[in-house]
């Protein structure tokens, strides 16, 4: 068993105030099926919306199951039980949607793409830049 500190406790309850207040914090979210998004309120009085379609999970799911979304803890996610989904709301409003696994390979792919094209206008040296001498 790991033993935690005072000290270290209250460096968590410090991390946790700062988060608190600098971190956006959801008040309610809901689906608009007409717009196709979910639209999430902060509780600084600005609202946030983004489609569905963006996240795996949500994309292929009926309106029943999307409008099922939850706020949770403190707001700081978003979450559908009958989906297995959540999503950090940071994470949301910076425009990462899904999985960090699933995303890394989106990314991979866009990347693999733009090196194999940098890779054939350079004569085929798999990216690497010519010599300036």
């Amino acid at each position: 068993m790991v033993e935690i500190s005072g000290a270290e406790i209250g460096k968590a309850l410090q991390r946790g105030r700062v988060a608190q207040m600098t971190e956006p914090r959801a008040m309610a979210a809901r689906y608009d099926h007409l717009a196709g998004r979910i639209v999430v309120d902060l509780a600084n009085g600005c609202s946030f919306a983004f489609p569905t379609s963006l996240v795996p999970g949500l994309n292929s799911a009926t309106d029943e199951q999307i409008a099922a979304v939850e706020v949770l803890g403190a707001g700081s996610g978003l979450h559908w039980h009958g989906l297995d989904l959540d999503l950090s709301l940071p994470g949301v409003m910076a425009g990462r949607f899904g999985a960090r696994a699933e995303m890394a390979r989106l990314a991979g792919q866009t990347t693999a793409t733009a090196k194999a094209s940098t890779s054939d206008a350079r004569g085929g040296k798999r990216g690497q830049p010519s010599k300036v001498r």
